[in-house]
């Protein structure tokens, strides 16, 4: 069965048939997705609107509790049943959840409890099902002829793989999403000076720069929306620029915050620092351009030698070697 499977994925016909159909499939999904694409700038609006009830909640709590009066109770999604019992069961929030592990979940854009039960839950789930299939792959359907000791040590690698896969995919998510937010920071920034300098309060342009860089970054104005809450109802105006720029975790964002915090400390111009940042993550966007633009060369050159040197050779050879053959010595 084995020797049929491998003649199969070596005949000719079958690969240019299964490439063919690939070049198919790719060309109908880069038509299609322009028209499947959805907004996810309202869904975001109606998260940050929940997180800014959230906000609102936790205030009047501290508030109740000064005051010796009733709590009042938070607005949080709660996840589903079976994956709570599951992390509490086994305490895995002791175990596997530190300061590190929220700032990461907060800066891939998960905050709440939810998130953080699902991702404790993949973490211990994960790692036992891909050794399951593994051990099943190996002693059953797959036929190697390896030690038993062998098998059960790759499969004991792959649930090793699972255990960190959750790691991995949250990284990915941070890394898209601070790319995102850098992209186009240096916009959101300018739009703000606009908006200072016209007379704007801090709270109103922050709120006005996230409704305008929507259409360009949905995780950018989810964190200005989010800040603008947060600038609303906290009683530290120091404590939302710092957790802006602890939820995106960009260096760019974090000297911008700092300069706000100055100023609001200091009394100096919020116009004239934000002037100054703006140019700043200009210049930055603008190198980081010039070091992808040099950059290609000699990423350009292995396709050069391997794509077009052999055509040009055919072009250029070729009609000699036609001449050639035609004049009989060849």
């Amino acid at each position: 069965m084995l020797e049929q499977i491998v003649d199969t994925l070596t005949n000719p016909q079958f690969l240019i048939a299964g490439l063919a159909a690939l070049a198919v499939i790719a060309t109908i999904i880069t038509l299609a997705m322009p028209l499947l694409s959805t907004d996810r700038l309202s869904r975001r609006i109606k998260t940050v609107a929940t997180e800014r009830e959230e906000i609102r909640a936790r205030e009047r709590t501290k508030l109740a509790e000064e005051q010796k009066r009733p709590q009042v109770s938070l607005r949080n999604v709660e996840p589903q049943k079976a994956v709570r019992r599951v992390v509490d069961q086994f305490n895995l929030r002791r175990a596997l959840v530190d300061e590190a592990t929220i700032t990461r979940l907060r800066v891939a854009g998960y905050r709440g409890q939810a998130p953080l039960f699902v991702y404790l839950f993949a973490r211990v789930t994960l790692p036992l099902i891909m050794f399951a299939a593994a051990i099943v792959y190996l002693f059953f359907i797959g036929e190697y002829a390896q030690p038993p000791m062998f098998k059960i040590f790759v499969a004991i690698l792959i649930a090793y793989i699972g255990f960190y896969a959750p790691n991995l995919y949250v990284s990915n998510r941070a890394q898209k999403r601070k790319q995102s937010i850098k992209r186009a920071w240096p916009d959101a920034l300018d739009l703000l000076l606009i908006c200072v300098e016209s007379g704007m309060s801090a709270e109103a342009a922050f709120k006005r720069v996230s409704e305008e860089v929507g259409v360009q970054s949905t995780e950018l104005a989810e964190e200005l929306m989010l800040t603008t809450a947060e600038l609303s109802y906290l009683p530290d105006r120091r404590t939302a620029y710092e957790n802006l720029a602890s939820r995106t975790g960009l260096d760019g964002v974090k000297a911008v915050t700092l300069a706000l915090v100055q100023a609001e400390k200091y009394g100096t111009p919020l116009g004239q620092s934000l002037r100054v940042m703006a140019q700043e993550n200009r210049d930055i966007r603008m190198n980081e351009a010039e070091k992808k633009a040099a950059a290609l060369p000699p990423k350009l050159t292995v396709p050069m030698i391997v794509f077009f040197l052999p055509v040009l050779f055919g072009v250029i050879l070729g009609p000699a070697a036609i001449q050639l053959m035609e004049e009989g010595f060849i």
